[in-house]
């Protein structure tokens, strides 16, 4: 055997060493290991919409309700996150309240996973920690709420979610309602496009904008069934493109007025500014914000949002099988 070919053999066994180690590191709840073994549809669910999206008691009863969904339609759930450093992927109903209800629930994006990890402590995954660890577990099928992306003014901020590197670096399907309206849309469909990331529109020829059903940006690409989209994820696999992420943008049924939309954004726009925030600390201000301004109305909205992009990801791993 030629010398290259021997190390190109001894990279790959060293490579798979690492995976089937950091496997390891993994606790899986009862009914995703059995789904494993039964190679059965699993869903993964991210966990930061638990802890820092909805407010208690209802995110434990909305986190209760998308697992009894993914269920109903024939997969199973795994929500994904960590407690007392110990990375779950799937979780039991006595670590689904802990991670609703504890006080001491940080956030956790790919850059912290090791660093929680280390020092046993507890967090709830963002979309690009909870892509990480599914694509890690051999996941394919994640449902969120509506991706991070480029925020406003980031030419001057250079403020960018970690979501996008991360897509463009795993082999998962992510199901969301596009990218949460409060960020700079258009940039974010161009980093998309850059990081070729994968991206089709269900049922719907126009990006969503997470509240709203029309983000005010046209898609190239639609699918009007699950089956369409289980073909695009293993036509993926058969040409090699399965390395970057492919996005699902489900508009929600029932949107904002967006007369009404656009004035809470404007509005939480300027009170963040004159409160000094920025960074991180933007997206869950501007949520609050709408949550307070709308009275209600923009949680109903997140709730359903969820919910429905749960079913179709329930629906999506189904029909890989």
């Amino acid at each position: 055997m030629a010398l290259s070919a021997i190390n190109a053999f001894a990279y790959l066994l060293i490579t798979s060493a690492k995976v089937v180690h950091m496997k390891s590191a993994i606790k899986y709840s009862a009914e995703v290991s059995a789904a494993m073994a039964a190679n059965a549809p699993i869903v993964a669910l991210e966990s930061t919409i638990i802890s820092h999206g909805l407010p208690r008691p209802s995110n434990l009863a909305v986190a209760i309700e998308c697992e009894r969904i993914i269920r109903d339609r024939g997969a199973v759930p795994a929500t994904i996150a960590l407690l007392d450093g110990i990375v779950h992927v799937g979780l039991e109903i006595n670590e689904l309240e802990a991670i609703a209800q504890r006080d001491d629930i940080s956030k956790a994006s790919i850059r912290d996973l090791a660093i929680v990890v280390a020092q046993a402590k507890s967090a709830a995954t963002t979309v690009a920690a909870t892509a990480h660890i599914a694509a890690l577990a051999g996941i394919k099928v994640f449902a969120t709420g509506g991706l991070g992306g480029v925020h406003r003014g980031a030419n001057e901020s250079f403020d960018e979610s970690a979501d996008l590197t991360a897509l463009s670096q795993l082999d998962i399907t992510v199901i969301c309602a596009g990218v949460k309206s409060i960020l700079d849309v258009h940039a974010t469909l161009e980093r998309l496009e850059t990081l070729a990331i994968g991206l089709v529109g269900y049922k719907t020829n126009r990006f969503p904008g997470f509240y709203l059903t029309d983000s005010g940006f046209e898609l190239e690409h639609r699918v009007d069934s699950p089956a369409e989209i289980a073909a695009i994820i293993k036509a993926r696999s058969a040409i090699g493109t399965q390395f970057k992420a492919l996005v699902v943008a489900n508009p929600v049924a029932k949107e904002m007025e967006k007369n009404r939309h656009d004035q809470f954004l404007a509005t939480g726009l300027a009170k963040a500014a004159h409160d000094g925030i920025d960074g991180k600390a933007v997206t869950p201000y501007l949520l609050e914000h709408f949550h307070t301004a709308s009275k209600g109305e923009s949680l109903a909205i997140n709730t359903e949002i969820i919910k429905s992009n749960c079913a179709l990801a329930a629906d999506i791993a189904v029909a890989l099988q």
